[in-house]
């Protein structure tokens, strides 16, 4: 009788592999979808003091304004996504509960478990799967937005460059040993 007790047990537990798994990837979404809307609050400050007259005396105030308008509906893609994924997390994560509930009570009932624990098994991997699959999207989403952010202070450095070249054409001069012993 323990060694029936013992497998029903280790059954029941298989499934919490998974269930860790998908509980890592709702921690770690979680915190995504709080940078994500993070982003779209800091950007639409940033928008709203561009459009401001002040704002507008800013280097390249036009084109920040249309990198703005450009990452919003990203970030609104991006949070979707994220939203999605850890709807699917958790349903995953209960399909998963559901089998081991499944496995212990057929064995509490001295039923044999069927194939119901099976297939609910597998509708809660593979919901676990489709979460991965949309968390995969989003972090290629999130890298070319950020991709586009970089250029875009690539070239705010390279127009301060300018000013600065400018406003002391003698630095152009100076090697850098002279830096040194300055």
């Amino acid at each position: 009788m323990a060694d029936a007790s013992l497998s029903v047990l280790t059954a029941m537990i298989t499934p919490a592999v998974l269930i860790s798994g998908a509980g890592t990837l709702l921690m770690s979404t979680s915190t995504r979808v709080g940078r994500a809307t993070d982003r779209v609050r800091h950007l639409t400050a940033r928008f709203r003091f561009l459009v401001s007259p002040e704002g507008q005396q800013e280097p390249r105030a036009r084109e920040e304004k249309r990198l703005i308008v450009r990452q919003l509906p990203r970030l609104a893609r991006r949070t979707r996504l994220l939203v999605r994924a850890m709807t699917a997390l958790y349903v995953a994560v209960a399909l998963l509960v559901l089998t081991s509930i499944l496995i212990g009570g057929s064995s509490l009932l001295g039923e044999a478990a069927g194939l119901l624990p099976v297939v609910v098994a597998v509708l809660g991997s593979a919901s676990l799967a489709f979460a991965a699959l949309l968390l995969s999207f989003e972090t290629r989403l999130s890298a070319r937005t950020t991709r586009e952010e970089m250029g875009f202070l690539v070239g705010l450095g390279e127009h301060y460059a300018a000013l600065y070249d400018d406003a002391y054409p003698e630095a152009e001069e100076r090697t850098p040993a002279d830096l040194r012993t300055e």
